[in-house]
């Protein structure tokens, strides 16, 4: 495609660094209006400085992505009422043998529930989980928050419905469910066990640190087995881009507020609600209704809790971490106290449990029923979009309530950047780039493989991963198309792979990566602060190596 006029391009290049500034810096003091309106104060942009018309603006926006996305919403927000989610943190507790366990554990369980129901809503509903499950063994947090995030990233790349970039390219590329899944899954695998082997590897010596008994028999106190175990998660907020752009979820969706249905009592709910949480773009997140502020200068955030709650004092780098915690017992009596209290208002009568159960395992079939009709190549969106409306018919109550948590944020958030990002193609800017770079970057060859690695990786993280996809899609899938047709479906792959996997390189690149830190800071009783730098001395080295071991197993079928 040639340049545009040049004052076509001035002004495109204008309207999209608009777009771009407030997609990966939300809060900008000269204009505060986060990544939703940002996005459609690009795409606005675009049309009034006539980079693209009117009509081409409504023709950008992908209707098929929409729909996988809010069909997937859905059904995310009744998995969670039906404790899909609670059964996933039993697993992790369950007859588990200590911290190298436990840390294996997360990795494995975070990977495959990310590809199946999206990596921003697993790192939603379990991050506070998984602080309690730390607590009750006296284990420092940062080495479970650091395999949730990057566990959750690594495994949402094996599906379409993993993570809004991976939607995106199914969709363009037309690639099924089931090829997508072959295609992607070796490299899934190896990946998520080369990065818990890192992460045993880098935090060996503190998870062999013989426990503190005092400190063990007081986490004991405060948090039974049973309470573990039966842990409802507390409602969260996503903000919006992140799920989006999986890699900025975190500010993306501006809301995503877990279920109310969850045994948190009501003040925890309310003093709880619309502050953080998956970034609005979790896609598949159970709860939207909130918004998380981008987790910025997360680096000098503060963990206080005051008398009311935890003193926590952390020593990162020394390799025998102590967590002195006190904990008021009024606070702990009167909690006990609610607990029981809840207890005794749910008991329910036999008719009730069996209708109760019922409705659960209906959930489940449906849900079993999606995966199975997109795995047989089914049309994605459409069947997201009969799942969610059979689960809605299937509750049998006004569905008010489970669509408000649906983060509409996100959905707007896609629309803008669909016109933003094709109003600068039409500049004629991507196409020149990839015109000087594309004969050094063709995928039959090691090192065209590496530079167009390099290329997704960098652009990944300094402009989001969903962004680069569609700016980098098609122009790849045509470059190796005119090799074969089985290296075009090869190109969407690696594409799938490395902007996911990019995710991981810095606590900004991915929605996950904010939704985990803010869910830990916020956390009642034990938050955690995971900082920039801890968190980007490991992302660096899982990222590159994650992504180099992972490339030779990406194949099209």
């Amino acid at each position: 495609m040639a340049m545009a006029s040049t004052v076509k391009v001035v002004l495109g290049c204008i309207a999209f660094g608009f777009f771009w500034m407030l997609a990966v810096f939300p809060a900008v003091p000269f204009l505060p209006i986060g990544r939703t309106a940002g996005a459609l104060f690009g795409a606005m942009l675009m049309v009034i400085f006539r980079v693209i018309s009117p009509d081409e603006a409504y023709e950008a926006i992908d209707l098929p992505i929409l729909g996988l996305l809010f069909g997937t919403m859905v059904v995310s927000v009744y998995l969670e009422r039906a404790d899909m989610f609670m059964y996933l943190g039993k697993l992790l507790s369950w007859k588990s043998r200590g911290g190298k366990d436990l840390l294996f554990r997360v990795c494995l369980v975070s990977a495959f529930a990310s590809a199946l129901f999206t990596n921003d809503t697993c790192c939603v509903v379990l991050t506070e989980f998984i602080l309690k499950i730390a607590r009750q063994n006296n284990l420092p947090p940062q080495p479970f928050l650091l395999a949730l995030a990057s566990s959750s990233n690594i495994g949402s790349a094996a599906t379409p419905i993993g993570n809004p970039q991976n939607l995106v390219i199914a969709v363009q590329s037309k690639i099924s469910f089931e090829k997508f899944l072959l295609g992607i899954f070796p490299a899934m695998l190896l990946g998520v066990l080369v990065n818990a082997t890192i992460l045993l590897c880098y935090f060996w010596k503190l998870l062999s640190v013989e426990r503190d008994q005092e400190a063990v028999e007081e986490a004991g106190d405060l948090f039974a087995e049973d309470d573990v175990i039966s842990h409802r998660f507390s409602p969260a907020t996503m903000s919006h881009l992140s799920y989006a752009t999986s890699q900025e979820f975190s500010s993306a969706l501006d809301a995503i507020e877990q279920n109310p249905a969850l045994n948190v009592d009501s003040d925890s709910a309310d003093s709880t609600r619309g502050r953080i949480v998956v970034d609005g773009e979790s896609i598949v997140q159970p709860a939207l209704s909130g918004g998380i502020e981008p987790a910025r200068n997360s680096s000098s955030s503060r963990d206080a809790f005051g008398s009311a709650g935890i003193s926590q004092r952390r020593e990162e780098g020394s390799s025998t971490r102590r967590y002195a915690r006190t904990i008021s017992t009024n606070r702990v009596d009167s909690s006990r106290e609610t607990s029981s209290s809840y207890s005794l208002e749910e008991k329910d009568t036999p008719a009730e449990k069996w209708k109760k159960s019922m409705w659960k395992t209906s959930v489940y079939v449906v849900t079993i029923g999606m995966l199975i009709s997109l795995l047989v190549g089914l049309n994605m969106s459409w069947t997201a979009i009969t799942a969610a409306l059979a689960l809605v018919a299937l509750d049998f109550k006004d569905a008010r309530p489970c669509l408000e948590k649906v983060s509409y944020s996100l959905l707007i958030f896609f629309c803008g950047m669909f016109i933003a990002v094709d109003g600068f193609n039409k500049t004629g800017i991507p196409s020149t780039l990839w015109d000087a770079v594309e004969p050094y970057s063709r995928i039959d060859s090691f090192g065209g493989v590496a530079l167009l690695s390099l290329v997704i990786l960098l652009l990944s993280n300094v402009a989001s991963n969903v962004p680069t996809v569609l700016l980098l899609g098609a122009r790849v899938a045509a470059s190796a198309a005119s090799i074969s047709a089985s290296e075009e479906d090869r190109a969407w792959l690696i594409l799938a792979w490395v902007s996911t996997v990019a995710g991981n390189l810095s606590l900004l690149g991915s929605a996950a990566n904010l939704i985990v830190c803010e869910q830990a800071r916020r956390a009642q009783f034990f938050g955690y602060n995971l900082s920039f730098w801890s968190h980007l001395r490991f992302g660096i080295p899982s990222t590159i190596i994650v992504t180099i071991i992972g490339l030779p197993l990406i194949r099209s079928y």
